[in-house]
């Protein structure tokens, strides 16, 4: 698939949709065709910087499928780990649901040396932290994703037991957010009085149902994978109906192989 390694510039990945308005996250006179430079393509906008946006990044296969025998990792190839990694080491935070983090066992975020030295020159911490969403607590203190050079957080509501918070607050940061569930406003406020306002959510579908259900998802980044997972499969979106559609527009489409890379941004 041929990346140019240790460049912005990835050689197999082109452009085939820019936004007819982009907000910069497609540069200016690039045409259909073109190879894509993943950070310009999916920078945040400027106000990301200062109030919480929640972009969320899913890959799928073309039957609308989000996972195979419980897991994502099955559906993505080498492409769609690049798009991963940028994304991720463009973000401030990656929210994570705590069903999904045991299933796909989460570790910490692994930035490379030069991508932390690009994110001390954006003003961002070198690593993101990983919070995860949780009414229960019901996490393993010994998990590896708290084998991390910065701590996670633990997003969590007063009905958790106090046992269990007591012994994640050994190796996370845990915040109350609610009462008897996690309520999410007071979660992205919380992240955001911590200066971590570029939110980067990798489900799992039910936390993206949430997010999305309660007006807070501004951004979806979906790969589809050349793959047909056949019925019975988890969809991005799980959980209780919502109100009304969300309405988005298509800001990119990027491709390489037979996959395809979307970046819609709420209407």
């Amino acid at each position: 698939m041929g990346a140019t390694r240790g460049a912005d510039t990835v050689d197999a990945v082109r452009c085939l949709l820019p936004s007819p308005a982009p907000f910069g996250d497609v540069p200016p006179g690039q045409e259909p065709g073109d190879e894509a430079d993943l950070d310009a393509a999916y920078a945040y906008p400027a106000e990301a910087a200062h109030t919480s946006y929640v972009r969320s990044n899913f890959v799928g296969a073309v039957d609308g499928a989000a996972e195979v025998d419980g897991r994502s990792g099955p559906l993505g190839g080498e492409a769609d780990l690049r798009v991963f990694r940028t994304l991720r080491w463009l973000s401030d935070v990656v929210l994570v649901g705590a069903g999904t983090a045991r299933h796909e066992n989460y570790g910490p975020v692994i930035v490379p040396p030069e991508r932390r030295e690009r994110r001390r020159a954006a003003g961002l911490a070198e690593v993101p932290p990983v919070a995860v969403v949780t009414a229960s607590a019901g996490l393993d203190p010994a998990a590896r994703l708290f084998d991390a050079e910065v701590r996670p957080l633990v997003l969590t509501c007063d009905a958790a037991s106090p046992a269990r918070r007591a012994a994640l607050a050994e190796v996370a940061e845990v915040v109350v957010c609610g009462d008897a569930a996690v309520d999410m406003p007071r979660a992205l406020a919380a992240l955001a009085a911590r200066g971590l306002t570029r939110v980067l959510t990798e489900g799992g579908p039910m936390l993206h149902a949430q997010l999305g259900g309660a007006g807070l998802l501004d951004e979806l980044c979906l790969t589809v994978a050349p793959l047909l997972a056949g019925p019975g499969r988890i969809g991005i979106v799980q959980g209780a109906a919502w109100p009304r559609p969300v309405s988005m527009r298509l800001v990119h489409v990027l491709a390489e192989d037979d996959n395809l890379f979307l970046r819609y941004r709420r209407s």
